[in-house]
């Protein structure tokens, strides 16, 4: 449901994120900035407690340490961005634990 490539220099993680629809990124908190921008699709993000719909060419922001989750309503093709480094994608990108 969910297929990504990444790639992370020293201070900063690039991601290239495909979703099915329907695809759910579980709630979940990391000590990254998150810069997430929507190139095909529609996205609906919980951040804290609030619904956030992102669609194709806008961006989303979550600050570090703030719980939030992603559910695609539709097929949704999304770049991020994320400082300090995701390092732990690189070891095991499909491993819920390191969200």
């Amino acid at each position: 449901m969910i297929s990504r490539k990444v790639v992370s220099g020293e201070r900063a993680t690039m991601t290239q994120v495909y979703f099915k629809r329907g695809a759910l990124v579980p709630r979940h908190s990391h000590e990254a900035e998150q810069l997430t921008y929507v190139l095909q699709g529609v996205l609906r993000y919980l951040v804290k407690s609030d619904e956030v719909i992102v669609r194709e060419g806008e961006v989303l922001h979550v600050p570090p340490g703030i719980a939030h989750q992603a559910e695609a309503l539709e097929d949704t093709f999304v770049l991020g961005v994320f400082s300090p480094p995701r390092h732990g994608w690189l070891d095991s990108p499909d491993d819920e634990s390191r969200r």
